[in-house]
């Protein structure tokens, strides 16, 4: 199998992983193209991560209860903490997108790659989180206890925090898109 011009890691040398293009149907790829085209995250498995995240977070209050524990008060910490990790990841976009006509990162790669995975990994995890919070908050409607109603509000007010985080996620995964490259002559 030769190389030609990509290198060992089976990028393009001259445009980096996350390179689209034209394919010639030479390529290692499942559909016989270039093995080094990556799909964007679909919203259907982000969508079936949150529904995940709606029935463990449901499971959460019921499952400490039988144990004998006392079911968590959710705080404005962690929403807090997301709504910064949202914001992080929206800078990066920024940056990242800011970086692309200059094409600083077409010619780091590894960093494309990096960013790419963060904002991967943020999305589902961000969609995990964000349904476990939805979820606790549906096992807290309707109860008479003194504290359901902030749970329910602090609860919901954290899942639009993660969703704030699963958008972030999305907009540097997009922003790691690089332009296909010229045919050549």
């Amino acid at each position: 199998m030769s190389q030609g011009p990509r290198g060992p890691g089976g990028g393009d040398r001259d445009r980096g992983p996350l390179a689209g293009g034209p394919d010639d149907g030479a390529g290692d790829g499942p559909d016989g193209g270039s093995g080094d085209r990556m799909v964007p995250t679909s919203p259907t498995v982000l969508l079936g991560v949150a529904l995940a995240g709606v029935v463990l977070g449901r499971l959460v209050r019921p499952a400490i209860e039988w144990a004998g524990g006392l079911a968590p008060v959710v705080g404005w910490s962690q929403a807090s903490v997301l709504v910064v990790v949202a914001a992080v990841l929206l800078a990066t976009a920024r940056a990242t997108r800011a970086a692309l006509p200059a094409h600083r990162v077409a010619e780091q790669p590894q960093l494309a790659v990096n960013r790419l995975l963060l904002a991967r990994a943020s999305a589902v995890v961000g969609a995990l989180v964000g349904g476990g919070y939805v979820g606790y908050a549906v096992a807290w409607l309707g109860d008479p206890s003194q504290l359901a109603d902030q749970r329910v509000l602090r609860s919901l007010l954290t899942a639009a925090a993660a969703a704030a985080v699963v958008v972030s996620a999305v907009l540097l995964e997009r922003a790691c898109r690089v332009p296909p490259a010229p045919p050549a002559p």
